[in-house]
């Protein structure tokens, strides 16, 4: 028997979200006055709205 879909016809048929991944590092100051950093990867749908991140 032969294969009825094959790894072209596999790759064709996703389809690509237009999205992209951004590393947020956000700097908090604690209780003693040192800084620490957060970090999280944040999905976005355009890089112009990087800047609305708070």
């Amino acid at each position: 028997m032969a294969k009825t879909q094959t790894f072209a016809d596999k790759a064709k048929g996703k389809k690509k979200v237009a999205s992209v991944n951004v590393k947020y590092v956000k700097a908090v100051k604690s209780v003693n006055g040192n800084y620490k950093f957060q970090e999280r990867i944040v999905q976005l749908d355009d890089v112009n709205k990087v800047s609305n991140l708070k």
